[in-house]
């Protein structure tokens, strides 16, 4: 696997402000947050809420929910507030994210000039009590879903629709612990099937922060994707996290990994696998959504990163990938992207060989 190397952008990043609460609290009061995305994001109603497709990653059937005073999107984990939406969006830091907003809301930055004596980044919104309690029931769901699941044994559907795929786990020779078999899982719209569920962890640490869940069929002797919209969901949390799918030549845990590692991050489960097969000295991991190839937090010893990515030529897909690029760099570690060709995935890469 070829993997170009990635200069750094020049720096310039402006210094932190510290804005008051209070005049944080009038801005939100005051620019309704379903009201801003509703500019740019389709939104429906849902009860007291909004849904819509997300804007941070491409989707067909929507997960991005919006609420009086955050967002969250259930696929590929982005959350915030106002200004965190103006900073995703617009690719503003947290001062000009609040000159907007104040200017959009029609409040006036200047009866409260920032402090400045100890800049430091500000707490956009600290976390309410229900949004500890909304977060701890989606871990709660997304930890049962794990635990019901079984391994991945050959002849279950999850081993047949990997075979399906070119991918026979057995030619990898051990046993991705981050993947498992559940029978009968239900999806939140269209009833039970079968499905593969992989575990999302923080790999800097190995916490647990969700479940991903690819619902399967069954039909004349093979295994698919279930004809479903989405086929594939993520439950709990995946900003930060990823699937850890292959250890490569140390064979150790990410978290002791040995210093200096490379470790290929890619999106999906099936991209992922494909380069373990293709490339089984290598460590890699599967970030779940394009948005999050960038905010995976590595451990420390971990300064070599190849972005795995689908040759995408849509503009949302390229400034996702060169702003995950950009973090990456930010966190001063070395960068190369490898792209698969034009129109395919690493996936259909691996079929031609089949």
């Amino acid at each position: 696997m070829h993997a170009a190397p990635v200069a750094a952008p020049s720096p310039g990043h402006r210094k932190p402000e510290r804005f008051p609460e209070s005049l944080l609290g009038e801005i939100r009061q005051r620019l309704p947050l379903p009201a801003l995305i509703g500019r740019h994001v389709k939104l429906a109603r849902s009860g007291r809420d909004w849904t819509g497709c997300c804007p941070f990653h491409d989707e067909r059937t929507p997960s991005f929910a919006v609420y009086r005073d955050h967002y969250h999107c259930f696929g590929c984990g982005a959350h915030g507030d106002v200004f965190g939406y103006l900073m995703a969006s617009q690719r503003l830091d947290f001062p000009a994210a609040v000159a907007a907003a104040a200017q959009d809301a029609g409040v006036a930055l200047d009866r409260a000039a920032p402090a400045r004596t100890t800049p430091q980044p500000p707490v956009a919104r600290a976390a309410t009590a229900e949004d500890v309690a909304e977060e701890a029931g989606r871990r709660r769901a997304a930890q049962r879903v794990w635990l019901e699941a079984e391994p991945v044994l050959r002849g279950t559907p999850a081993a047949e629709y990997l075979a399906g795929r070119g991918i026979d786990l057995a030619l990898l020779g051990r046993q991705p612990r981050a993947l498992r078999y559940h029978p009968r899982l239900m999806h939140p719209r269209c009833g039970v099937f079968p499905a593969l569920v992989a575990a999302i962890t923080r790999p800097a640490d190995g916490e647990y922060l969700g479940t991903h869940r690819t619902w399967l069929e069954c039909r004349d002797g093979r295994v698919t994707k279930a004809p479903i919209e989405p086929a594939k969901m993520s439950l709990g949390f995946v900003g930060g996290g990823a699937i850890a799918l292959w250890r490569g030549a140390s064979r150790k845990a990410i978290g002791q990994a040995p210093e200096g590692e490379t470790v290929v991050i890619g999106e999906g489960i099936e991209t992922c696998l494909s380069i373990a097969l293709a490339c089984p000295e290598l460590r890699v991991i599967a970030a779940v959504a394009l948005g999050n190839l960038g905010r995976v937090a590595l451990p420390p010893q971990i300064r070599t990163v190849i972005l795995a990515a689908d040759n995408d030529a849509k503009p949302t897909a390229q400034r996702q990938l060169q702003r995950a690029v950009e973090l990456h760099l930010e966190a001063g570690r070395s960068v190369r992207v490898a792209r698969s060709p034009l129109g395919k995935d690493f996936n259909d890469v691996l079929g031609a060989f089949r």
